[in-house]
Parts: C-alpha cells; sequence; structure tokens
C-alpha cells in the first residue's frame, strides 16, 4: 500500500453528513493528485449502492470499480470527525479513510484497520489524535516491527501457496530486474515472500530483496499468504523467467564489450617508470589531464528535534522533491543515452518508495527526533544491510541508495548541489562517485576517472563507459593521496593510473589518443556509404528508436531508416492514454526527421511485460501471449483508431509504414486492413504499406497466405 502523505490527512472535521464527509475526503485526494475530481462522484455513487461502515466507527468510502480509470496512483484520505457522523441506519463514523485503490492494494489497509477495530483503546485514540502523524503511523504500519532480512524462515501463517526457482541470472539479482519483481508484486493484496536459506524478504520491497544478496545458482522458495495467493505466485515467477533471456543477453553483451575492448584498445605503456596505481578497469580507453579531487559531500548531522508534524511535513516534502528530480533525471538519461541507463534513476526512485525505509524514519520522527537525523539513521541502517551481501554486485546498490537518499538530506538541511568548476582536461580521482555525480560532470574538461572504491559492475562504471570516458576503479585509498593538479595518464584498458608523468610520456600518450581518434574519425568518415557486400549485394541498415531523439542519433551514426520505432513509450510512465495529436505530433517530427528515408511504427504492444494500469486490463495467467498487440486493439478500438489516425496523418509528411504486432490469424489482418482504410478515408491520409511481426510458430508456418 502506498504511504499516507500528510497532506491527505484532516483532523477535527466538521461535517454535517456522510456525504459532506465523503465530498472533503474524494477532495484531499484529488487535490493530492491522486484522482480526477470526476471520482469524488463515484465515491458518492459507490455509498449509494452499498454500505462503506467497517464498523466500530470506521467507514471506508471508494469508488466503483467502472471507475478506476479516473486514479491516477493508489492513494488514502483520512477525515477525522472526532464528534462523527450518522453514516447508516445509527452507526456513527469518527474516522472517514477514503481509498482510491487501482488494484488490490486497499486489502493491506482493510486488515490493520480491522486489527485496530479489536483494539477499541487505539482506535479510541486516532479519533481524537491532534497529531497527524499518529494516523498515518497506525495505518501505514509504521509502529509495526517489519525489518528488511528477517531471521524466522517460516512466515506468521502457513503460506497458501509455494514454489521454488533456481537463479539463473548470471549477475545475480541486481536493481533493474528486482524492480521488476517488486512493480509485479505490488499488483497483488496477499503478502508475497521470497526466502534465501534461513532469510526472508518482502517481495513488495526493494531494499529487502537486495539485501538477500541473491547471486546466479540460489535456490530461492517464493511463499504466498492471501485470497489471491496461488496467482501472485504464478504472475511473478513468470515476471522472473521473462527476465531470463534479457540478463543472459545483457551479460553476453558486457562479455563481447569487454573483449571487443581489449582488441581494440590496446594497453598503453609509459617509456618511463612513474608512480602507477592499479585498479580494475571500468572503462576502456586513453587520457591525459591534471588530477583533481572529488570531495563527496558527507553531512554531520546533529538531532536538531522540532514540532513533529512539521518534522514529518519536511521529510514528506523532501522525498516528494527528490523522487520529482529523480524521474527528471531518468528522463533526461533516456534522451541523452538510453533507457537502460535511465532505469538506474528508475531504481532509485522505487529504493525511496520503500515503505519500510520510510516508516522507519517516521517511527524515529515520532519519537522526538528531527527529520534529517532521523532519515539518516534509517538511511545508514538499510545502506549497511546492503553493504554486508557477499555479491559485489548487489553490494554496489548501496552507492545507489546513498545516492538518492544523501540527495534527502540536502534537501531537509537547505544545501544545493554544486558542480565542479574545471579548468582544462581533468582526470577525477574519488573515493567513489554516484550515477548523478557521473551523469552530471562536464564531459567536455573531464577525461577520466579513478575511484578508491567501487567495481565494474556498478552504475557509475556503466554511465562512464556510455560516456566514453576511461575509468578505473577500486584502486585503493592511496589514490586519494596522489598530488592534486599533478599531470596524470589514465588507462582505462588495463587499469592503470600513471602519476607526475614526464613530458615525454605525456606527449606519447597524447600521440596515442590522436591515433586512436584518428581510427575512429576513418570510421565515422564512411559511416553513410552504403552496406554493399563484396560481391555487390547492397544491406540496407535501419535502427530501433523510440523517439526523435534516438533516430537523430541512429541517422548520425549512418542509420538509413528506422526499421522499428516501438511506440510503447508514448503510453508508458503516465496517467492516461496520449490522444490523436499528441501522437502525430511525434509521428510528424519523426517522420520528418527522416527527410524521405522509410519509417516503420510498431502499433501499441501493451500487454506482456509492459502493463499500463490506467487501461484497466484484467489479469492474465499469461499475459505474454494474452491479449496484446493486435489483439488488444481489435478489442479497444478507441485506442486502434487514435494510432492510426495520427499515423496516416503523419505520413503526409514522408514514407511511413505501419507494423502490426501479435497477429495470430489472416482474419486479424483483414480486420485490421479495413480499420486502417476507414482510419485513412477519415483523415483523407495516403495509402501505405501495412506488414505484420510474425511471432507465434502458427504464422511462421502458414505465412504465404499473409503474404498473399
Amino acid at each position: 500500500m502506498k504511504t499516507i502523505t500528510q497532506s491527505c490527512v484532516c483532523l477535527d472535521a466538521r461535517v454535517q453528513n456522510k456525504a459532506e464527509a465523503i465530498q472533503h475526503a474524494g477532495q484531499l485526494l484529488a487535490d493530492a493528485g491522486y484522482i480526477e475530481p470526476l471520482y469524488i462522484d463515484s465515491l458518492l455513487k459507490r455509498e449509494q449502492a452499498a454500505n462503506t461502515f467497517l464498523g466500530s466507527g470506521v467507514a471506508i468510502p471508494h469508488g466503483m470499480l467502472e471507475d478506476r480509470h479516473l486514479i491516477h496512483h493508489t492513494g488514502i484520505a483520512i477525515v477525522q470527525v472526532p464528534a462523527g457522523v450518522e453514516w447508516h441506519d445509527g452507526q456513527k463514523a469518527y474516522l472517514v479513510v477514503a481509498i482510491a485503490a487501482q488494484s488490490d492494494e486497499h486489502i493491506a489497509l482493510l486488515r490493520r484497520l480491522t486489527r485496530l477495530m479489536q483494539q477499541p483503546e487505539a482506535l479510541d485514540t486516532l479519533f481524537h489524535a491532534k497529531n497527524p502523524l499518529v494516523l498515518m503511523a497506525a495505518l501505514s504500519g509504521a509502529t509495526e516491527q517489519m525489518p528488511v532480512v528477517a531471521a524466522p524462515v517460516e512466515p506468521a501463517g502457513p503460506a497458501d501457496a509455494e514454489t521454488g526457482w533456481i537463479v539463473d541470472y548470471p549477475n545475480g539479482l541486481h536493481a533493474r530486474p528486482a524492480t521488476r519483481w517488486v512493480e509485479t508484486a505490488k499488483r497483488f493484496s496477499c503478502e508475497l515472500r521470497i526466502y534465501k536459506g534461513s532469510e526472508c524478504a518482502d517481495a513488495k520491497t526493494l531494499t529487502g530483496l537486495l539485501a538477500l544478496g541473491i547471486t546466479c545458482g540460489d535456490t530461492l522458495r517464493l511463499a504466498a499468504q492471501g485470497a489471491d495467493a496461488q496467482r501472485a505466485l504464478n504472475t511473478l515467477c513468470k515476471t522472473m523467467h521473462s527476465l531470463s533471456a534479457e540478463e543472459k543477453a545483457s551479460a553476453e553483451r558486457a562479455r563481447r564489450n569487454a573483449l571487443t575492448a581489449r582488441k581494440t584498445a590496446p594497453a598503453w605503456t609509459p617509456t618511463d617508470s612513474p608512480a602507477t596505481l592499479y585498479g580494475i578497469s571500468a572503462s576502456p580507453g586513453l587520457a591525459t589531464g591534471k588530477l583533481v579531487r572529488h570531495i563527496s559531500a558527507r553531512f554531520q548531522i546533529t538531532d536538531q528535534p522540532g514540532d513533529i508534524v512539521a518534522e514529518g511535513e519536511a521529510l514528506e516534502q523532501a522525498l516528494l522533491a527528490v523522487r520529482a528530480g529523480r524521474e527528471t533525471l531518468e528522463a533526461h538519461t533516456r534522451q541523452r543515452l538510453s533507457a537502460a541507463e535511465a532505469a538506474i534513476f528508475a531504481a532509485q526512485r522505487e529504493l525511496l518508495a520503500d515503505p519500510i525505509l520510510v516508516r522507519d524514519a517516521l517511527a524515529t520522527i515520532m519519537q522526538g527526533h528531527g527529520a534529517a537525523w532521523s532519515w539518516q539513521r534509517a538511511l545508514r541502517a538499510r545502506i549497511a544491510k546492503l553493504q554486508q551481501t557477499p555479491d559485489p554486485l548487489l553490494a554496489a546498490r548501496a552507492l545507489d541508495l546513498r545516492d538518492a537518499g544523501e540527495h534527502v538530506l540536502a534537501q531537509l538541511l537547505g544545501i544545493e548541489q554544486r558542480q565542479m568548476v574545471l579548468t582544462g582536461p581533468s582526470i577525477l580521482v574519488a573515493e567513489d562517485l554516484t550515477p548523478s555525480d557521473t551523469l552530471q560532470l562536464d564531459t567536455r574538461q573531464v577525461v577520466g576517472l579513478a575511484t578508491c572504491a567501487g567495481g565494474p559492475a556498478s552504475h557509475t562504471a556503466i554511465l562512464a563507459r556510455t560516456l566514453g570516458l576511461p575509468a578505473i576503479v577500486a584502486a585503493g585509498p592511496a589514490l586519494l593521496t596522489a598530488p592534486e593538479g599533478s599531470q596524470a595518464i589514465i588507462d582505462g584498458s588495463s587499469g592503470c593510473l600513471y602519476l607526475d608523468v614526464n613530458e615525454n610520456d605525456q606527449q606519447r600518450a597524447a600521440e596515442a589518443i590522436t591515433r586512436q581518434q584518428a581510427a575512429r574519425e576513418a570510421l565515422h568518415a564512411v559511416r553513410h556509404q552504403p552496406a554493399t557486400t563484396t560481391d555487390g549485394h547492397t544491406v540496407e541498415i535501419a535502427a530501433n528508436a523510440a523517439n526523435p531523439q534516438q533516430a537523430a542519433a541512429a541517422l548520425d551514426a549512418g542509420a538509413e531508416g528506422i526499421g522499428l520505432m516501438r511506440t510503447e513509450f508514448l503510453f508508458l510512465e503516465r496517467g492516461h492514454a496520449p490522444d490523436e495529436e499528441e501522437q502525430y505530433q511525434v509521428y510528424r517530427e519523426m517522420t520528418e526527421m527522416l527527410a524521405g528515408r522509410r519509417l516503420i511504427i510498431r502499433a501499441l504492444d501493451i500487454g506482456g511485460d509492459k502493463q499500463v494500469p490506467y487501461l484497466n486490463l484484467p489479469h492474465e495467467e499469461n499475459p505474454c501471449l494474452g491479449v496484446r498487440g493486435a489483439r488488444l486493439l481489435l478489442q479497444r478500438q478507441d485506442l486502434l483508431y487514435a494510432q492510426l489516425r495520427a499515423l496516416y496523418r503523419a505520413a503526409q509528411h514522408g514514407p511511413l509504414w505501419i507494423l502490426f504486432p501479435m497477429v495470430t490469424h489472416p482474419g486479424e489482418i483483414e480486420a485490421l486492413r479495413e480499420h486502417c482504410e476507414r482510419a485513412r478515408q477519415q483523415v483523407r491520409g495516403p495509402e501505405i504499406k501495412l506488414g505484420i511481426m510474425v511471432e507465434i510458430p502458427a504464422v511462421a508456418i502458414i505465412a504465404d497466405r499473409f503474404a498473399a
């Protein structure tokens, strides 16, 4: 369940009747951005259809199932009415808890309320509490003991469903696949636990999963307890298995990239024998520059207790601000680099959303401590737990948590994050660099990176490779004693940092860099030449792109067109579907950018591993082979026609083809042809080519019938 925010708690409310109480609670949800204002009518409509009085002075108004599309995010609003408000047949409500849930996430809250109803004194305290944090803590579970990793092997009761799995991810469970596990688990109301030996973690908590230190070959036990246990377990297992191919492919790409780097970037050696620090290669390449020490901000915080309400609100606002900042950084990284690097900051947002971390900090604030001190205490405990894992890949995720968590501290303390001012080519040395530190470096001045700690699998190392910066990691504490300002040479391929080098070696290194650059430029110069085989056949080189920025980069790299534009990015990470005009503007920009080159756009392929909550799609046991792609579009013609009209309008600006995914039989393509023609006539667009993706064995067998 989502953490309850202070802005959604109203104390000592004066209302005349239950309709007014429901409207008040609904307005809190709307003002906080959880729902469309129209959802307030749905809350009232539900009350007319069924009594939402839970008992013992508690009412739980919630909307109609068919109105879930009006919910942006799952949220809770609490209206406290100490005088009570008449609810139904003499029932009086003192606590009105309005729920806007996109799925069954509210079940945990109902269980918590049910437990409270068995404790009349605790419930009466909530009816008359003068501090919103008391209500927030009770209903979010801040007062419950919920360690990230618990020692007992068995849950409180027998599992309703369980299974086992041997992990086959080559790099173990790291942040990106773990985020997908958490996202899947959160779709269900039941408890989901992952066991590794005698340790267990809540599958809905990212830090808990990472703290287990799950590596390739580990045997896990998965247990579910609750009404939808078997379905949740099946879906979670499918998510785990579906990521295996992706993780193996990613590891293989990394292995090949490392081999390529070793083959194409031979180690450089000095003629002299300068002092040398040895680390681990994190990003290949050679660079020369002066050493500049990067000092990471270390917050020395003394506890400054304040008003509990104000401190709780300060923490809430800081978390909201930093999560929004991570989202902006994620979007910027996706445009500048790629979705893979952007996922680093998506994982950081998930780390900050960890309810256990937030509850620990909140519980400490309620004991009378300051927000900054409480947050740092909870943060350090989580970081320490991650650092204890034996797998270096998982231990490296502690740096991600520190990165995001210390931005929250800076927000609480009012400290601005300043960028370094550099003059001339510089090799940055640091104890460690966070991903956001690395991304914000001025790559016109920073030519190389060296850190005392870290590893080649860290997100910082990944970003360095993407940015093309030579980098070494794990060079040891002696790195920080190297003379700042002296000339150095970094060889990312061999993992060496040469200190205080003489002019001769500086010149030789500069010449080697020039030769490497010349070789790259020679390849760059012919990137637009046709790809012709030795026997005279020319092959069209097309790229995949998800947005205009990626298309521009592909064209600059030598692509002759876009062979696949996935349109899902327009529909993901938002609260509603893009309308026809928004889609048209994106497709038109892509078409005009290609200036007559071919653009193949794949129709919406939502479903499977790409779920969109606002579409309210029914749960499926096998979503990857379920209602997705063409199957979904034929059922949801509102989505189909908005996209088709936008595509046919964009086709007036250049050659554009449409590709339909997950087509199963000829009847589907015939139906799609008819819809395409109808949409084309509606916007008076040109005739364009249509195609299908051959993804199903049955289609491959009768491919000639589809081609006819």
